[in-house]
């Protein structure tokens, strides 16, 4: 068991990111993440998005999108995840400078989700002829 512990960015649903500071054990990464953990590396810095590895199967919350280097969402992260620094094949505390830069962006960058209305989606008998 491990007693170093590591300065992480929890990005949580419809909420604002939060530094917190982790124990650097599997256990306590999959305790944030609700399961087994995947690493997720969209970015050229040296960072890492832990997130659920089942967490769409699971059903979990829409989080945040994963977007292409012009904006573009290509994928969506669902549940809690975290960032953390990356060194070798390890998990390392972010800096400052990557904290202020992961929070700016996924702060600014909440995923909002309506259910449909079913009535909505019937098709209307008898309708006009224009209509589809």
């Amino acid at each position: 068991m491990s007693d170093k512990t590591i300065k992480v960015l929890v990005v949580e649903p419809m909420k604002p990111c939060r530094v917190q500071e982790i124990s650097d054990t599997l256990e306590s990464m999959q305790a944030i993440v609700g399961g087994y953990i995947e690493e997720v590396t969209p970015f050229n810095d040296p960072v890492a998005i832990v997130c659920n590895e089942q967490g769409k199967m699971q059903g979990l919350p829409y989080n945040r999108p994963l977007t292409d280097r012009h904006g573009v969402p290509y994928d969506f992260l669902y549940g809690t995840f975290f960032i953390a620094g990356v060194e070798g094949e390890h998990f390392v505390s972010l800096t400052d400078e990557q904290i202020r830069t992961y929070k700016e962006l996924y702060d600014n960058m909440v995923v909002l989700t309506a259910e449909k209305d079913a009535k909505s989606t019937e098709k209307k008998k008898g309708g006009n002829s224009h209509e589809r």
